[in-house]
């Protein structure tokens, strides 16, 4: 932790002044919010925060430091982190290290001992580009501003291929779990936590590149076809939603969560949007409309999928009936779909959230009941 001046510059002018947190320098990106007050470790491991400055409106952050098991990927994810109150100490028997050294380990700028309250108020009336500088980058006022509109907006960004696998790997069933499926996963940004709770109920999981074509998918044979998480604008992945298709007309059972839900979407023909400051957080109520039941979720989206709320609808691309089987009751934002002549759902937030709320978890037992030839 240092006591060097750092500044969080916005796009429209607007400035904040606090210290460094994590590595020094210059970072650019789109700035969002996240309400979750644990699981920051989830937050910044998690690919789909990739070119996103996150704050963090829980005031109190890295308390219980960092370690080599909560990783969601293989890297931090986030443009820059900003935070109110940070930990002068980790205090727990998991912690490896500080949640500052892990920041300046892997390079990411950060800001601490700002009005966190005040920003997100303002983020809540839209989100937009940002800048944090510190160190060498800091220059007056009207040059940063400059820096931050010269920034790339999140509108029409492709990142799911900068963030996705390398190459396939399998993940097997847990121990002790009987096989019960074979699922490709396409990685658009996944969580570790996914493959982890489908190994858990007995599903052998292969997880791809976003670079796979549907032919590839199709020869492994697949009970199931899964498309993960990710960054970016869904109406610039028009690979993902060309394979996606594919799918759909082999009529191979299909499970997508949030980016995956997008994908789905408008493979179906409906359109997506720009949420005006998105949902990110752990404590975002939806209902699922199938039980009725209202959970407490997780959610990391800044776009949504564009499609009736009320009754069925026909896909405009020719899927047949299609209904919206979730839904966001802070704001009536579609958080998932259902295909009622195809084998396929998806939902926009997040059953495998690691850091919890788990009332979602049973997505994946749903899953394997449409594998299994199953009405929902």
């Amino acid at each position: 932790m240092t006591d060097s001046p750092a500044v969080l510059v916005l796009e429209d002018g607007r400035t904040f002044e606090g210290a460094a947190y994590g590595a020094t320098g210059q970072t650019l990106g789109e700035i969002v919010f996240n309400t979750g007050m644990t699981g920051y470790q989830e937050t910044l491991t998690d690919p789909s925060y990739h070119r996103q400055i996150v704050v963090m409106t829980a005031p109190h952050i890295g308390n219980t430091g960092v370690n080599d098991e909560d990783d969601e990927s293989r890297q931090i994810w986030v443009a820059g982190y900003v935070v109110r109150d940070p930990s002068r100490r980790s205090s727990n028997w998991r912690a490896q290290r500080t949640l500052d050294d892990d920041l300046e380990a892997q390079g990411i700028v950060g800001i601490s001992g700002i009005d966190t309250r005040q920003l997100t108020r303002i983020l809540r009336e839209g989100v937009m580009r940002a800048g944090i500088f510190s160190g060498d980058a800091l220059a007056p006022v009207e040059e940063l501003v400059s820096r931050v509109k010269a920034g790339a907006e999140m509108s029409g960004a492709h990142l799911a291929d900068e963030v996705t696998a390398p190459e396939a790997y399998v993940v097997e069933p847990a121990e002790g779990a009987e096989k019960v499926a074979d699922v490709v996963a396409v990685d658009l940004g996944i969580k570790a936590n996914t493959p982890r709770m489908m190994a858990e109920r007995g599903i052998r999981v292969t997880v791809v590149p976003s670079s796979w074509t549907a032919e590839q998918i199709l020869a492994e044979n697949p009970d199931g076809v899964f498309f993960s998480n990710g960054p970016g604008d869904p109406a610039a992945a028009t690979h993902a939603v060309d394979q996606l298709r594919k799918v759909l007309d082999a009529k191979v059972p299909f499970f997508g969560i949030c980016f995956g839900n997008q994908m789905l979407g408008r493979a179906l023909g409906y359109g997506t949007y720009k949420l005006q400051f998105g949902h990110r957080g752990i404590n975002q109520p939806v209902m699922d409309r199938t039980t009725g039941k209202v959970e407490v979720t997780a959610h990391n989206h800044g776009f949504a999928v564009d499609a009736p709320l009320e009754g069925e609808s026909d896909s405009p691309a020719g899927y047949g009936r299609v209904k919206v089987s979730h839904v966001c009751l802070n704001d009536d934002v579609v958080e998932g779909l259902e295909c009622l002549d195809l084998p396929a759902f998806s939902v926009q937030y997040h059953p495998e959230a690691a850091a919890g709320p788990h009332d979602a978890s049973y997505l994946f037992d749903r899953f394997i009941s449409v594998m299994k030839g199953e009405r929902v």
